[in-house]
């Protein structure tokens, strides 16, 4: 049997898999490479949780508030206003969401949210 038959995620393994695959096979460097899936999920019309996993990744590389700003500018007059408002949304939606997770973990009264 595979270890993705036998897994508690396999779905969650298959994409880590997929991720690293893709990663060893880009030419592009870590901050390229997750500036680039940034665009890819704005275009995509992805999910909050979509961004919440990849800005956890981007922050521990090195990348900041500016850096999700500048993709939006960049990408706008292409995937539309429309799908950078929406992300914008998506992304402030997965870092309330990350906030109140790591609350959680630290035990703290997560911050009200109005």
């Amino acid at each position: 049997m595979s270890d993705l038959a036998t897994s508690e995620t396999p779905v969650l393994d298959l994409l880590e898999r997929m991720t690293v695959d893709s990663v060893a096979t880009s030419t592009l460097d870590a901050q390229s490479i997750a500036l680039v899936r940034l665009a890819a999920l704005v275009a995509s019309d992805a999910p909050a949780a979509s961004y919440a996993l990849n800005l956890a990744v981007d922050a521990e590389i090195g990348l900041d508030a500016d850096d999700v700003r500048g993709v939006l500018a960049a990408i706008a007059p292409i995937a539309g206003t429309s799908r950078v408002a929406a992300a914008t949304g998506r992304i402030a939606l997965a870092l309330e969401v990350a906030i109140e997770v790591a609350s959680v973990d630290l035990g703290d009264e997560p911050p009200a949210m109005n």
